[in-house]
């Protein structure tokens, strides 16, 4: 893969895992003033909504840069046992299925927002949000993590890692 299309790549997922640390920040101050609310007795209504839609948010955003710094967690017990030209095989397998199952999430995530906003759904809660809003943090995610996903399997099938191996963030 080119330098320019890696380094935009590159840009792209801590791009998001910025956003993923800014919502971090906003459920922090969400639940801070949740607690806050009950020791001086007033409430500001919709906080707990919007702590678990700031979560879901940071979480989905972070996705496409945890993998790429090879922090997800994996189970390669297995892949060491085998012979090294089985553990590449393996893995690209495993990227494979990886890329189908992460585009299944994206598609499916960016149809929930485009069916939230075309039914005009709200939060059942008190803060009545339309739920496209909180469910497009979740689409971005999803999308950013299947273009890091098929990125890793390019790099798997160019010999430029193997995710088995103890992995750092690529340059």
């Amino acid at each position: 893969m080119p330098t320019a299309s890696r380094k935009a790549l590159d840009l792209l997922y801590d791009g998001a895992a910025a956003l993923a640390a800014l919502f971090m920040l906003l459920l922090l101050a969400a639940v801070l003033s949740s607690i806050l609310g009950r020791e001086f007795h007033f409430m500001i209504p919709g906080t707990d909504a919007y702590a678990g839609y700031f979560m879901a948010a940071s979480a989905f955003l972070a996705l496409a840069h945890t993998l790429r710094r090879g922090e997800h967690i994996r189970v390669s017990l297995v892949l060491s046992l085998l012979p090294q030209p089985w553990r590449k095989r393996m893995e690209i397998w495993a990227g494979m299925v990886s890329v189908v199952l992460g585009a299944l999430l994206a598609i499916f995530s960016v149809r929930l927002v485009m069916q939230s906003l075309s039914y005009n759904d709200i939060s059942t809660s008190n803060d009545a949000t339309p739920l496209w809003i909180p469910q497009l943090s979740m689409a971005i995610g999803t999308v950013i993590f299947f273009i890091a996903l098929l990125h890793d399997l390019v790099d798997t099938i160019s010999g430029k890692k193997l995710a088995s191996e103890s992995t750092a963030h690529h340059e």
